[in-house]
């Protein structure tokens, strides 16, 4: 299955996502904006119609690449952003979860790309009681409720086609598809981390698209135990690919209606993310790195 539908918009099952596009620690400018600016082009070329970012990437950074690299944008291509974060002076991840301001971050989207609607806009989720933008804690319904009001009437307003949830747990999806229509979810998941399994499995069931962050394992750690498996160093070499061609290879495979946005800064590296499209891993390479971790 060659694509899969974000809502309204049927999409490639490899897309691109902006993260990596700002500078280091998604923070301020790039080290070349004209190479981040012919990487979106260069993707857009390629066949890439689903873009994922977010106003606090940089911040403003992502979003203005996009909108010099891309606008007018083509027809078909699904602008996929996301809210409940804010970075402070230095970087820092702030929460930005209460509805008020989910709001106003969809329209400093929709100003920034230049665009009268979103494709999607995911809510992301983050406990406000831990300091890591990346835990989503446990289902706080009342607020979560008060959230999903302030997505519903933004899309019900025409600013977004579609709501999606990320950095949630299964009770917050089963809390959501109560209230209203999700057209995506986006959360960690990669050979190592499968925490989210209920959550996928959840999407399969009721045929969401499910977009794994992280698929390489984490930008912002040291060591990176999905491309130093050994499983998968073995099978890149045996295969003629690349770790990271494999590991994509393993995540997209996992279901039909996980869509991969993987990341870089670097055309190279972007033409060997979106060749994983034709790598069909048989049963048996499909076991050995279903068994790796």
């Amino acid at each position: 299955m060659k694509h899969h539908h974000v809502g309204s918009f049927l999409v490639a099952r490899i897309g691109f996502g902006t993260m990596q596009l700002p500078g280091p620690g998604v923070f301020g400018p790039p080290r070349d904006w004209e190479q981040a600016l012919a990487v979106l082009r260069r993707a857009v070329q390629l066949g890439v119609d689903h873009i994922d970012t977010a106003q606090f990437y940089g911040p403003g950074v992502a979003n203005e690449l996009i909108r010099e690299a891309l606008y007018p944008y083509p027809e078909k291509l699904a602008l996929v952003s996301k809210v409940g974060n804010r970075r402070d002076d230095t970087g820092g991840w702030l929460p930005a979860q209460e509805p008020d301001q989910l709001r106003r971050d969809i329209e400093a989207n929709l100003s920034a790309l230049g665009t009268d609607q979103l494709a999607a806009v995911n809510l992301r989720v983050t406990d406000t009681e831990v300091d890591n933008p990346n835990q989503a804690g446990p289902l706080r319904r009342e607020q979560f409720e008060l959230q999903l009001k302030a997505m519903i009437k933004a899309r019900d307003e025409g600013l977004i086609a579609g709501i999606g949830l990320s950095n949630i747990r299964l009770d917050h999806l089963l809390c959501a598809v109560e209230h209203t229509e999700i057209v995506c979810v986006q959360n960690a998941f990669n050979l190592v981390d499968r925490s989210s399994q209920s959550v996928l499995d959840e999407c399969v069931a009721r045929d969401i698209a499910f977009v794994p962050f992280f698929p390489l394992g984490s930008g912002f750690a040291a060591d990176n135990p999905v491309l130093g498996n050994e499983t998968v160093q073995r099978t890149a070499a045996r295969l003629g690919r690349t770790p990271a061609q494999i590991a994509l290879a393993w995540t997209l495979s996992v279901a039909r209606n996980v869509l991969l946005i993987p990341g870089t800064s670097s055309v190279e590296h972007l033409e060997q993310n979106l060749a994983v499209a034709d790598i069909a891993l048989d049963e048996y390479t499909r076991r050995q790195l279903d068994d790796a971790v």
